[in-house]
């Protein structure tokens, strides 16, 4: 689940991926670029690699976490530095310090989610951290915006699916429900994550924010991995392979591509689309790391989907 998210959304009205209807004569609406449903398809196949590669990578979660950060800055940095050091300099002290707690929002974010993809499947921990959304519409509501009624009933559904889940992975065992519940406190942080990214992103280029988001967030693991005695080294040479593979389909393709393409694809298109990174990751972590969720578990997964698909849905309109 995720770092990078889509740049701020256009306005529902001008979503490219909604059919519209109007007077006899009127012109009908664009058909969706090629190119971006493409690319929209390596989005979602990077962010889908990103479960099954951290279940399988032999390092600490918190410490895969923290390189894989490490690694975006070092990527990020010399062009941000070289295009944007004009802007960084007089970045204002508001949206430096929302950048700052959105950076450490995405630290508790993955502090949380990678270590659950080690204690519950892959399928469940993926299911559980894409309900962003619904936190997201929640936080949204307690300061005062309003959300469609499409938007409840999808809600309504998709927690439906993950009382089903989390009641299938308390038979299962007790570690699995905890690595459910660390999987859904991740969902929930990255949804701060997300509404102080889109405040930021305001004012500040999306290249600018997230060098300052992604060196706050690696600063942040890093407290972390040295309070909780996490080692920072000393794997084979595959796991750091890994590690590089994940900073580059998971960060580098799968969300920096998403927000390429959802100026063009519009946001219920793209939010829609990067849905199935649920199914994704438990298609890969099936057929590669052998983690079929039992069959128990996939009526609450689809519940899962569904819901959010509402949501999705009702947040166009």
């Amino acid at each position: 689940m995720p770092a990078a998210r889509p740049e701020t959304a256009a306005p529902a009205s001008a979503d490219p991926g909604r059919t519209a209807s109007g007077p006899a004569g009127a012109v009908p609406p664009h058909p969706l670029p090629k190119i971006d449903l493409v690319l929209l398809a390596v989005s979602v196949s990077g962010i889908s690699l990103s479960a099954p590669l951290i279940s399988a990578t032999a390092a600490p979660a918190l410490a895969i976490a923290f390189w894989r950060n490490v690694m975006s800055v070092g990527v990020l940095g010399p062009y941000a530095l070289l295009r944007h050091r004009a802007e960084l300099r007089g970045i204002g002290r508001r949206a430096l310090l929302l950048a700052a707690a959105a950076g450490a929002l995405l630290a508790v974010h993955f502090a949380l989610w990678m270590p659950s993809l080690r204690m519950t499947s892959v399928a469940s921990a993926t299911a559980l951290v894409t309900t962003t959304p619904l936190w997201t519409i929640l936080l949204m509501r307690l300061s005062g915006v309003r959300a469609p009624r499409l938007v409840w009933i999808g809600m309504a559904v998709a927690f439906a699916g993950v009382l089903v889940l989390t009641g299938v992975d308390m038979s299962l065992s007790p570690r699995a429900l905890l690595g459910d519940a660390l999987a859904l406190g991740a969902g929930l942080a990255a949804a701060g994550y997300m509404l102080l990214g889109a405040e930021v992103r305001k004012t500040v280029s999306t290249t600018a924010y997230t060098l300052v988001c992604y060196a706050t967030t690696a600063v942040v693991l890093l407290v972390i991995c040295l309070a909780a005695g996490t080692p920072m080294g000393g794997w084979p040479a595959g796991a750091w392979w890994q590690i590089v593979l994940l900073m580059i389909t998971a960060q580098l393709l799968g969300h920096s591509l998403s927000n390429r393409v959802v100026r063009t694809l519009g946001p219920s298109v793209t939010s829609t689309a990067i849905l199935l990174e649920t199914p994704g990751a438990a298609l890969i972590a099936a057929l590669w790391l052998g983690q079929w969720p039992p069959v128990a578990a996939y009526p609450a997964v689809v519940l899962i989907l569904l819901g959010l698909v509402l949501v999705a849905r009702g947040g166009r309109r």
